[in-house]
């Protein structure tokens, strides 16, 4: 089973590739569920470790219905990203009524091409999840990264051993939200083949007029839950 880490840092890209992760998720701000990391940050990770990187493509917190502006601004990031040599893209777009925006999304992975493509969370919000399973099939999508609906993945474990089931191989369901050591096992039993975890520690800092603690990715934390799904 992969495990893909959720990375917010550059320590915690480096803790992950050291503790065994097999693939990182570059972002930042997760207090905001995450948007698109800085371009320092990804050359950063790219010039100096060798674990495989995708990157979040997601211009602010929030909604995940866009301007034009907004819109303009991830296809660039997607064109940034896609240069310096990164190994995946990890977006989506929703339309106002909650559906999938097919054709922006279509868009997004034509800019993403050759490159490996993930609908994110996105998908937690849609209306029909089934139906939108089979339009992300449909338009090429590589993965979908979902807690299957429910704030947590082990709450939403009966709609992501669905949605498994109906894809048939053709596309990956990797679960996200809420994993750690003692519930990975969960989702390999189910039969998926890929998770998504922060496996995040805070550190505060009391010496700092800036109160507020620095969450990174504990390589403790990634190895205990590689210990339990190898």
């Amino acid at each position: 089973m992969l495990l893909e880490i959720c990375a917010n840092s550059y320590q915690s890209a480096k803790n992950a590739q050291e503790a065994g992760a097999r693939r990182i998720e570059l972002c930042q701000e997760l207090s905001v569920g995450g948007i698109t990391p800085s371009f320092g940050f990804m050359a950063n990770v790219l010039c100096n470790l060798t674990i495989p990187v995708f990157v979040l493509i997601r211009p602010r917190g929030g909604n995940f219905v866009y301007t034009e502006d907004e819109f303009e601004i991830m296809k660039l990031n997607i064109q940034k990203a896609r240069d310096i040599g990164c190994q995946g893209i990890v977006s989506g777009v929703l339309n106002t009524d909650n559906t999938i925006d097919v054709d922006r999304t279509k868009e997004l992975i034509f800019y993403s091409r050759p490159l490996s493509f993930t609908f994110h969370r996105a998908f937690d919000e849609v209306v029909n999840p089934k139906e939108s399973l089979k339009q992300l099939i449909d338009l090429g999508v590589n993965r979908v990264l979902t807690s299957g609906q429910q704030p947590t993945a082990e709450e939403g474990l009966e709609l992501l051993k669905t949605l498994n089931e109906m894809t048939n191989g053709r596309i990956t369901i990797l679960a996200g939200g809420g994993i750690h050591s003692k519930n990975a096992i969960k989702f390999k039993e189910v039969g998926l083949k890929e998770i998504h975890a922060s496996a995040s520690s805070q550190h505060q800092d009391d010496n700092s007029l800036f109160s507020m603690p620095l969450t990174y990715s504990d390589p403790i934390k990634i190895k205990a839950i590689l210990d339990v799904i190898s």
